[in-house]
């Protein structure tokens, strides 16, 4: 799979969770988060694990436990709060710095060296999503706003040690995920349960609103999500999330009626482009090493051979010095050697001393 085919797939997972909000007041009993939050990821995790029907093993136990609190334990639960304590937008602004604690995440677990370009399209991407949801005069909650970058801080760390751990052998992203969301599930059970009580009575529509939730919204989505991952960056895979305010805000003016105006389209423009410019590659320097052929010969302009990355915490190498190495002519290594002939070698530290003289026939001088 290309690099476009992974972008656009791992794409569709922060636009259905754009549709959250609309599913969740149109669909949905309210005022009951923590217990939506719990139909979202359990029964779809455990319908992942019947699938796939493979467990941890060993290590993996404790790691799934990990990346479970981290991308859905603690953060639906926080993410929540943060939307109950804040108004819509201000949430949304709050939780779009996700990018910027990825790319700290990042240089820290992952040595990507954050750029100028990756720092300037999260500040755009955040500044985008603010033109976009933020109304004048909205109100700040500081725990709201705690809860909001600790969310999205869980997130971002997730996502980076979901890329530093990558899978087990024989694993596949289906199995990881409905690992990740049981896991993450048996943590908000307890606190939905304590928090909010029984789980309240719904009718056919909500049904259908949690059946979407957990099936497309969470189940599907989060395997895009986990898929992609694996084949982009993390500040590539995180600064895919502005997505999600942006379809949110699309659908309300869509299915809802909801305006839009002239700011709020330059914040579109803004977070969509920033989106865009953060899943370009690497800019090339031009000081890549020539290639070498079996010769050892280097052939202009070729681009210098693919290593395989080292291994975590393994010093990184210059791209040729394998080559070189593999190639370099072995030059033949003086021994010291007892004559056992009459003769003696050219090598020994002083003549031999026989008996009788041994004729020996001198080599052609060189040129030095």
């Amino acid at each position: 799979m290309n690099r476009a085919a992974a972008v656009a797939l791992t794409a569709l997972a922060p636009v259905s969770w754009g549709s959250t909000y609309v599913v969740t007041t149109e669909f949905l009993p309210p005022d009951r988060p923590l217990f939506t939050a719990l139909l979202r990821a359990l029964p779809a995790g455990l319908l992942l694990l019947a699938v796939t029907r493979a467990l941890p093993r060993g290590a993996w136990w404790w790691k799934a436990a990990v990346l479970g609190a981290l991308n859905i334990g603690a953060f639906f639960p926080l993410l929540f709060l943060a939307a109950y304590r804040l108004p819509g937008g201000v949430a949304a602004v709050v939780a779009s710095v996700g990018p910027l604690f990825a790319v700290g995440f990042a240089a820290l677990l992952l040595s990507e060296r954050p750029t100028v370009r990756t720092l300037a399209t999260a500040i755009a991407a955040t500044l985008g999503v603010s033109l976009v949801v933020l109304q004048a005069g909205a109100a700040f909650d500081l725990v709201g706003v705690i809860a909001g970058l600790a969310g999205a801080a869980s997130m971002s760390a997730g996502v980076v040690l979901t890329k530093r751990w990558g899978r087990p052998d024989g694993v596949g992203p289906l199995a990881m995920t409905g690992w990740q969301l049981t896991a993450g599930g048996m943590l908000i059970a307890p606190l939905a349960l304590l928090v909010e009580g029984a789980p309240p009575a719904f009718d056919a529509r909500g049904l259908a609103g949690y059946l979407y939730l957990a099936l497309i919204n969470t189940a599907l989505a989060y395997w895009l999500w986990f898929r992609g991952i694996e084949r982009l960056s993390a500040t590539s895979a995180i600064l895919l999330g502005p997505l999600s305010p942006l379809t949110a805000t699309v659908i309300g003016w869509a299915a809802l009626g909801q305006a839009l105006t002239a700011v709020q389209l330059v914040g579109v423009t803004v977070a969509f482009g920033a989106t865009l410019v953060g899943q370009l590659g690497p800019r090339r320097t031009g000081t890549e090493a020539p290639a070498l052929d079996p010769a050892g010969s280097t052939t202009a302009g070729a681009p210098a051979p693919a290593r395989p990355a080292p291994a975590w915490g393994a010093e990184d190498r210059s791209p040729t010095e394998e080559p070189e190495r593999a190639y370099a002519p072995t030059a033949p290594t003086p021994t010291w050697t007892k004559p056992t002939a009459p003769a003696v070698t050219a090598l020994t530290a002083a003549p031999a001393v026989t008996a009788a003289p041994v004729a020996k026939t001198s080599p052609e001088p060189r040129t030095p």
